[in-house]
């Protein structure tokens, strides 16, 4: 059906679109696309054409296009209006003339073949995470992408270049996991606290891409042959963590995590926390006053290391002295000089001890 108002359509433009009326000679089959593209744009380059110029590859196309509605419009004495849908028609299998499918996802490390439509050579361009190759193809045969240009998981864009260009997204997934990390912290801890122990494991491909897939991981973690905790954590974005609370004894173990037949360890140290109910004792000798300590351990029984710092404190009824002694062997020790009655206390850290009342020197 023919527009009631002409002039008002937006596709229409008088400058490119030829009178309705034509002369019986554009009956002939000579009849090119100067007749209908009369005043247009691209009637220079065509004019050229009978010059020697030879146009540009789609203007040729173009003009085969156009001749053949020119016959059309001038044979059935065409309306103006209808021949803006056949110039369309026959401009959309110009540029539909080739084109390129791709599917939405590709596994990283694995050969990828696009469909494509046309059967004339096109340039194809690969845009991804550390990739950016061009390549020339044959439309009738597809488009080959080798393994090695898509190793990098993310985001990438193939772009497909003839007479013009299409475009297509798709995205690089990881592999298989092939390696899980682990890490521990801290790697030495005191016993008896409470979510002390953190650990964090990561599945990677071959590739060295994080694997986002959710699995689940197995933890355990061990001293000598017992289990201390054993728990499975499923991935979430490629990461399954786990908090747990320090043993009660003493010495190194050992954090296992597994994923499949994936394996991967950390030893953990535990060592004794604060001394707990520290006692002294003592006596005066011709150099003054030795005080020592009991064998000092922590609110578990655990030795408290070598090298921890006790602190004794000698009070008179005039002065008041200070010694730091370091623990060897689980006791501390040290010599002090009070002549008169004297009380002695100790302390590490944040634990005091018992108070020693030793009486003046005879």
């Amino acid at each position: 059906m023919q527009p009631k108002n002409l002039s008002d359509h937006s596709v229409l433009d008088k400058s490119v679109l030829a009178p309705a009326a034509q002369p019986a000679s554009v009956l002939d089959d000579s009849v090119s696309a100067d007749a209908v593209l009369k005043d247009s744009v691209l009637k220079e380059d065509f004019a050229l054409k009978g010059r020697g110029f030879k146009p540009r590859r789609k203007y040729r196309k173009i003009d085969r296009g156009l001749s053949r509605c020119g016959r059309i419009l001038a044979a059935t004495r065409m309306q103006p209006w209808l021949l803006v849908w056949v110039l369309g028609a026959n401009l959309g299998q110009v540029c539909a003339a080739q084109d390129i499918h791709a599917p939405t996802s590709v596994p990283a490390g694995e050969d990828t073949h696009f469909t494509t439509t046309g059967s004339d050579k096109a340039t194809f361009y690969l845009v991804g995470p550390g990739v950016s190759s061009k390549s020339d193809v044959e439309l009738a045969q597809g488009v080959r992408i080798p393994a090695q240009s898509v190793r990098n998981a993310g985001n990438y864009l193939a772009i497909l270049c003839s007479d013009t260009c299409r475009s297509a997204t798709f995205y690089v997934t990881p592999a298989q996991p092939a390696t899980l990390t682990l890490r521990v912290h801290p790697s030495r801890v005191p016993v008896g606290q409470n979510d002390a122990v953190s650990g964090v494991a990561l599945p990677f491909d071959q590739f060295h891409n994080l694997v986002i897939a959710p699995y689940e991981v197995n933890f355990q973690l061990t001293s000598g042959n017992s289990s201390v905790m054993s728990r499975a954590v499923r991935t979430l974005s490629g990461i399954a963590w786990f908090r747990t609370s320090s043993g009660k004894n003493t010495g190194s173990q050992q954090l296992n995590a597994s994923l499949n037949a994936l394996t991967t360890r950390r030893a953990v140290q535990q060592v004794a926390s604060d001394p707990c109910n520290l006692r002294i004792k003592g006596q005066r000798t011709s150099k003054g006053i030795m005080v020592e300590t009991e064998p000092v351990r922590d609110c578990s029984g655990n030795p408290v290391p070598d090298g921890t710092i006790v602190t004794f404190t000698a009070s008179s009824e005039n002065t008041k002295s200070s010694v730091d002694a370091p623990i060897k062997r689980g006791i501390a020790r040290a010599q002090m000089e009070a002549p008169g009655a004297t009380t002695i206390s100790a302390a590490s850290g944040v634990v005091m001890g018992n108070d020693l009342r030793i009486g003046a020197q005879p």
